[in-house]
């Protein structure tokens, strides 16, 4: 789907899963870092041992990241991308019981999901993850004016550690009113209003994958949800593709000829 990406020894693809076999090594992929590495839990993946799985795997797309450096054949990375067709034969985005997403189904726009992130650690804090970005900027190119959106997550369930980087992102990248999602349901719970007092302090605290998307321009919705079946505090990410500058899209799109 994408061309090959040099550095070093890595020879980096993105490319569309394509059959049961390729969904089996994203859910596999999937099972080693939440399950074993994060220590998620529950019965999303208990029913198939070594995968984690749920209901709306079969109605979504699943961008794979290949090493082709490797000879084993791993993926390495995965994203799960639904849009507003396929959420509607699952009866629903998958972020839809954590957060209330009337102000983008109301929009009109054309609308993706983005899920299930995830990459090998040897692969994390590289070039890996903007290259999967760059497989989902490629998934939407053909539709620009597109809301990407979906949950990101604090590991863990303490919220009372996650203070001072959740007032961060509702002090400075709060989504605008008319495209602002809500937590919603029985772990909801406010975001601090007043700003951190030690901002470089917060920020360090933010993970790196909400980091990068707020480098592309993301905003968050209000209010965070505890899953205490994934150990995580998640929010709820939107970035309109529409919005994004020269700059931002340089990071997806970078000049022919580039490594």
């Amino acid at each position: 789907m994408t061309p090959l990406q040099h550095a070093g020894q890595v020879r980096l693809r993105t490319r569309l899963a394509d059959g049961p076999g390729d969904v089996a090594a994203a859910q596999a992929l999937r099972y080693e870092v939440f399950v074993r590495e994060l220590g998620a839990g529950g019965a999303c993946h208990a029913h198939l041992p070594g995968q984690e799985a749920d209901a709306f795997d079969p109605h979504a797309d699943h961008l794979l990241l290949e090493d082709l450096a490797r000879d084993d054949g791993t993926v390495v990375g995965v994203y799960r991308m639904m849009n507003r067709s396929q959420a509607i034969a699952a009866g629903r985005f998958s972020s839809a019981h954590e957060f209330d997403l009337t102000p983008l189904l109301a929009s009109g726009r054309p609308l993706l999901e983005l899920g299930r992130s995830c990459l090998l650690p040897a692969y994390r804090g590289g070039p890996a993850m903007m290259h999967l970005f760059a497989g989902v900027a490629q998934h939407v190119a053909a539709q620009p004016d597109t809301l990407l959106f979906g949950v990101a997550s604090f590991h863990g369930t303490d919220t009372a550690r996650l203070t001072a980087p959740l007032a961060l992102l509702h002090s400075d990248h709060l989504a605008p009113p008319g495209l602002r999602p809500h937590a919603i349901g029985p772990h909801a719970i406010p975001m601090p209003v007043a700003a951190p007092a030690d901002r470089k302090a917060a920020l360090r605290a933010i993970p790196p994958l909400i980091k990068a998307y707020l480098r592309l321009g993301s905003v968050v919705g209000d209010g965070a949800c505890v899953d205490p079946g994934f150990n995580t505090t998640d929010v709820c990410m939107m970035l309109d593709a529409a919005m994004m500058t020269a700059d931002q899209r340089a990071r997806l799109w970078p000049p022919r000829g580039s490594s």
